[in-house]
């Protein structure tokens, strides 16, 4: 039987111990929490344990962790004492580490390192122990158990000032998802990034659903994958929708079209999941527990849509309905940063946008509030007149990456999910609302005189 000094990682592979420093490298605050049970001599291969080293040398000398600029400047100059065999495989590693994939399996990396780590320190208590306990030095002996059971506890105080320094000069990759538009491209900086909440606000049949769909569709050709939670219609409905939104064919004709939709849609490499729930029957919690199951599958989603969140069901029964919206809206945006996505959904204005123009936040039904931790906003407004034209306007309410309060022109064609935004017009929402005030007015004074007219004839 081996002694506890000669234990290693060994047993659990190189790939396992790579992927270990990779994510001490990355992972400043998991760093922290290892440093206190976590020993070098545990790696099995000495590039391993050079470059371990090096990176707890900077973090002892200047009080904070390197970036990978850095620590590429330390390996150039500090190796020299090394041969060229283990500087060479040092090197190599560090391109590895430098490339930023995303590591495989962290949670089991971490959880199994930590538990390693922690038994060795307790096994090394419990033979300090047994010689204590020969000279009776009970209190010590309950001061050494109880020293090797703290160790290595979650020491994740938040970030550090100072040794976390690095980090923010390092670039913040939104990874943005593109919405298909260029023009919202443009201004919100490539599209929603991941871990930000992006809600469309129309009124009752302008086509918000259409555009989620849309979205969607966009994140699916370029080869993302999404899931797509509807708590309003079929699944089979959705996946209709998304047919015709990709291959242009209409809705009513996508059976007569079967075989040549499939041909178009089989070989595109994103993915497509769309769930389905009754209304009010589904919460926040219950969309984390069915990614948990698709992640079982190595499913993980890189945009996540739900049509729409003012239909999911609370955590928790409020008095006021604005107050269970706005936690729905909370627990969205919660699990964009959990699962580093972006997430789209919908929200339906009151009946003052019914008819607008321009619909504005202040149309927004039940509870302003929920948007207040929405990324980006855009408000969707189709009048009667605008959809037997195929036209309407999109309102940028909310742009955390841009500017804001812009209104755009749109096509949109419900027949085939075909939405195209156009150029900016020079009118304010202001403009645009007064001119349709007059409108009206002069409709109105049109009808009266008709009214007036006829009245007169028929005395």
């Amino acid at each position: 039987m081996k002694n506890f000094e000669q234990e290693d990682f060994s047993r659990f592979g190189k790939s396992f111990q790579e992927r270990l420093v990779k994510t001490l490298f990355y992972d400043r605050t998991f760093h922290d929490q290892m440093s206190d049970v976590f020993d070098q001599y545990f790696l099995e291969k000495r590039y391993l344990r050079i470059f371990i080293e090096k990176l707890s040398e900077y973090r002892e000398e200047y009080k904070s962790h390197p970036s990978i600029e850095t620590m590429a400047t330390i390996l150039k100059t500090r190796l020299d004492e090394e041969t060229e065999v283990i500087q060479k495989q040092v090197k190599d590693f560090f391109v590895r580490v430098a490339t930023n994939d995303e590591i495989e399996d962290i949670d089991y990396i971490k959880t199994t390192a930590l538990d390693f780590c922690k038994k060795q320190k307790l096994k090394e208590a419990i033979m300090k122990s047994a010689s204590l306990l020969k000279s009776s030095s009970f209190d010590e002996i309950k001061d050494v158990i109880d020293g090797a059971l703290k160790l290595g506890l979650d020491n994740d105080h938040g970030y550090d000032y100072l040794l976390d320094f690095e980090r923010r000069f390092e670039l913040k990759e939104r990874n943005p998802q593109s919405t298909g538009w260029k023009i919202i491209d443009d201004i919100s900086k490539g599209g929603l990034g991941r871990g930000e909440l992006g809600v469309v606000i129309a009124p009752t049949g302008a086509g918000k659903s259409m555009a989620l769909v849309h979205l969607g569709a966009q994140a699916v050709k370029a080869g993302k994958s999404v899931v797509h939670y509807t708590l309003e219609l079929l699944d089979t409905s959705v996946a209709s929708r998304y047919d015709s939104c990709i291959t242009g064919v209409g809705l009513k004709n996508l059976f007569s079209f079967k075989e040549m939709i499939y041909e178009q849609v089989k070989d595109i490499e994103g993915k497509l999941i769309v769930k389905e729930y009754p209304t009010k029957s589904a919460s926040v919690e219950t969309l984390r527990k069915h990614l948990e199951k698709l992640k079982i599958t190595d499913f993980k989603p890189d945009m996540i849509i739900v049509d729409y969140a003012d239909l999911l069901s609370p955590k928790r029964t409020y008095k006021e309905k604005r107050t269970e919206l706005e936690t729905i809206y909370e627990d969205l945006r919660g699990l964009a940063q959990e699962l580093e996505c972006p997430v789209w959904t919908a929200s339906q204005t009151n009946r003052s946008g019914l008819n607008a123009e321009v619909v504005t936040m202040e149309a927004i039904s039940e509870a302003f509030n929920k948007c207040f931790v929405a990324d980006f906003i855009f408000t969707l407004s189709r009048t009667i007149n605008d959809k037997t034209t195929n036209s309407g306007r999109i309102f940028v309410a909310k742009n955390r990456n841009g500017p804001d309060g812009l209104v755009y022109p749109i096509f949109m064609d419900t027949s085939n999910i075909k939405i195209e935004i156009l150029p900016a017009t020079n009118e304010t929402v202001d403009e645009i609302n007064e001119k349709a005030a007059k409108r009206q007015q002069e409709t109105l004074r049109e009808k009266y005189k008709k009214f007036k007219d006829g009245a007169k004839n028929g005395s």
